[in-house]
């Protein structure tokens, strides 16, 4: 399907997004709120762009993210109505994540002003959802977005360990801005205010995981129950398949 991006005819597969299809020809769109694996969320509104349809003179604002090409359309990434846009964005989330080096380098880029910081809980949270939808892909509900307005924050429920929780970490891995505290001494893991005894790798001897989150894979899955991490794991793997290939 032929598309104009950015004045340019481009080739877009059907059904796939804006922002799908940008990524593939290499044109670049911020996003926040966004990870591959589950796909657009349309909340952070940093991908947004200027969109016009056949037949129409005007053009209007969509997510890039969650807008799939059905038909020939014409697609503007870089606008001064775009700018404007994702400069007021960076402009208030700075405020959440004043020392943050990504909200520091894209106020750069979008020459955003600073403006006075405000405290917010966890430190550095953008509200970008990344965390929460980490956590529901596990098939856990330890943490969700709380209250409205400037009081909205991530949390566990009144602050206390979640007895969801498995400490897996999946949330603070994926946090864009590090605003999940994750703490890790010797075997063990803290992270929402509950501790974890961690698991030593059978053949490097490497701390990997929890205990909780071993058992609720082995309860699902046959993942895990051979105790290696990723790295040796997929060593064993690469021998195992080598040696069935001779």
């Amino acid at each position: 399907m032929k598309i104009m991006l950015n004045g340019q005819e481009r080739e877009a597969r059907e059904g796939e997004t804006i922002l799908e299809m940008c990524r593939r020809e290499g044109i670049p769109i911020p996003t926040f709120c966004y990870y591959q694996a589950f796909g657009g969320q349309g909340a952070c509104r940093m991908c947004m762009v200027e969109l016009r349809e056949e037949g129409q003179e005007q053009t209007r604002l969509v997510a890039a993210c969650t807008y799939p090409i059905k038909s020939s359309v014409e697609i503007i990434t870089e606008s001064e109505r775009i700018q404007r846009l994702r400069r007021t964005i960076v402009m208030l989330l700075a405020r959440r994540a004043p020392d943050n080096p990504l909200m520091e380098a894209l106020a750069r880029t979008y020459s955003s002003p600073r403006l006075t910081a405000i405290e917010v809980e966890p430190p550095n949270c953008i509200l970008c959802g990344l965390c929460i939808h980490a956590c529901e892909e596990m098939g856990r509900t330890a943490i969700w977005s709380m209250f409205r307005g400037i009081d909205k924050r991530i949390g566990t429920p009144y602050d206390e360990a979640s007895e969801d929780c498995i400490g897996c970490a999946a949330c603070a891995r994926i946090c864009p801005t590090q605003a999940i505290n994750l703490e890790e001494e010797g075997s063990t893991r803290r992270i929402w205010n509950k501790t974890f005894e961690l698991v030593a790798c059978q053949r490097c001897g490497k701390n990997y995981t929890t205990r909780e989150e071993l058992e609720y894979l082995w309860e699902r899955t046959e993942y895990g129950k051979e105790k290696l991490c990723e790295s040796c794991r997929k060593k064993t793997l690469a021998i195992n398949m080598k040696s069935f290939q001779q």
